[in-house]
């Protein structure tokens, strides 16, 4: 059985960062995506961004390129998503998930950028 479990989530002012962290059981770290997914307030889920758990191989949604960096350490089965300068659309819950739809994910962790 997968259980993911987020945590890092927080107020912060625009222009701030925050880095969130997933640990992950139940699923092996081995030639496999993880990806960070969000959910704003009136919306759906939105992929964030995705990472290869043997080649490394990264991918960004467009709106965080350059401002949020996902990493993992596999010996932990932890997933990270290093987020910096914060803006307000970014507001959300985030969730780790083995697929890019969302499907299978954790309970989240609340993200709020308000000044």
């Amino acid at each position: 059985q997968v259980q993911l479990v987020e945590s890092g989530g927080g107020l912060v002012q625009p222009g701030g960062s925050l880095r969130l962290s997933c640990t992950a059981s139940g699923v092996r770290f081995n030639n496999w995506w993880m990806y960070w997914v969000r959910q704003a307030p009136g919306k759906g889920l939105e992929l964030v961004a995705g990472i290869h758990t043997t080649n490394g191989a990264i991918r960004y949604e467009d709106s965080v390129k350059g401002r949020f960096t996902i990493s993992m350490n596999s010996l932990k089965n932890a997933l990270y998503l290093q987020m910096n300068n914060l803006h307000f659309e970014d507001t959300a819950v985030y969730y780790c998930s083995t697929n890019q739809a969302g499907s299978e994910r954790g309970q989240g962790t609340q993200v709020t950028v308000s000044s």
